[in-house]
């Protein structure tokens, strides 16, 4: 039987992810898509922008601005500043007292956990609850969560990869990694560190996208120029950059990306395995957009990798439709406080 739904037109689902924040509303979809950073005046505390606008003064604030992402691996690393942000975002659109869905990594802690509510009940909610990223990425990519079938779901997202098995209605396996599309930028980072160039992450991210690839291809001669400040001298300086070596960059990340599945697959139950090997794994999360991810995956477990449509959304879109379950939510969080009383 299906639960009945609570909350009225106000009722917002929220990916508070790394790298973005995107908010879904009921009746209406993805309401906002905004970078998770905010910008705050040092001597008054006052916000002075979120979202895009605090994003473009990443790197070039005053010393009396600073703009930040407040999470950091999927985690609230300055609760302050997520309160702040959050209650923006919300207010934005849909003002206080909302009925709220957020997702979080299922590796949090209980007390990570609670910051997460505390967060979204300070920023006006009237209620919070919390579903794991993997199991809205499921609900959100279509798969048949709620049958008797074993689906696999990979979400690459900013900070962090998440990783679960499902089936009738809830995740049986998961993995939790502190790697994402962030580390993809550092990686590349290092790596003209190491030839005494100092770039800064947006850079990094820009020749992850004209030159990154999960794969190597022989063919691939592309090459772009990049400027940065030399290591020794401290001056300005341009280098030219090839496919290469932004895919030697990024072969540690990913390699652990890559285990992390291989990991998941290894403590799936017999049965589900079975399924799984037919109906193969999908991907969602800005990290899988990575040019050759899918065909990474595909060649390292044998299986079929298929993409979600907006891979970027899916999560919000999965948690805005659970904002219909609402009740079975509070009885999975009533279950999890109960087990970890038990240990």
């Amino acid at each position: 039987m299906r639960l009945p739904r609570i909350g009225g037109a106000t009722d917002v689902a929220v990916d508070l992810g790394t790298a973005n924040t995107v908010v879904f509303r009921r009746g209406e979809g993805i309401v906002l898509f905004e970078p998770s950073v905010v910008a705050i005046d040092e001597r008054s505390r006052e916000v002075l922008a979120v979202g895009n606008e605090a994003r473009r003064m990443l790197g070039r604030t005053p010393a009396t601005i600073t703009a930040s992402r407040p999470l950091r691996h999927g985690v609230i690393a300055d609760f302050e500043t997520t309160e702040q942000m959050l209650r923006h975002f919300i207010r934005r659109v849909s003002g206080r007292g909302a009925e709220m869905i957020v997702c979080v990594p299922s590796a949090l802690t209980p007390v990570e956990r609670s910051a997460v509510v505390e967060a979204a009940l300070a920023a006006g909610a009237r209620n919070a609850h919390l579903i794991e990223e993997a199991l809205a990425a499921a609900i959100g990519a279509g798969l048949p969560v709620g049958e008797a079938v074993g689906s696999m779901v990979v979400d690459v997202g900013g900070g962090t990869t998440e990783l679960a098995v499902t089936a009738l209605g809830d995740i049986v396996v998961s993995g939790s990694l502190q790697v994402g599309g962030y580390d993809f930028d550092e990686a590349i980072v290092r790596w003209l560190q190491r030839e005494r160039l100092q770039v800064g992450q947006d850079q990094a991210e820009e020749l992850k996208i004209e030159l990154g690839s999960a794969i190597d291809d022989p063919d691939d001669l592309a090459t772009v120029e990049v400027a940065g400040r030399d290591a020794l001298s401290g001056m300005l300086r341009r280098a030219t950059v090839d496919a290469g070596q932004v895919r030697a960059a990024l072969a540690g990340p990913l390699r652990q990306i890559v285990e992390a599945v291989r990991d998941v697959l290894e403590r799936t139950p017999a049965e589900l395995s079975s399924d799984i090997a037919t109906r193969g794994m999908t991907l969602v999360g800005g990290g899988t957009l990575l040019r050759g991810f899918d065909e990474l995956l595909r060649r390292e477990t044998g299986l079929p990798v298929s993409r979600d449509s907006d891979p970027l959304t899916t999560v919000a879109r999965g948690a805005g439709a659970a904002l219909a379950e609402i009740d079975t939510l509070r009885a999975r969080e009533r279950s999890r406080k109960r087990q970890k009383r038990r240990r």
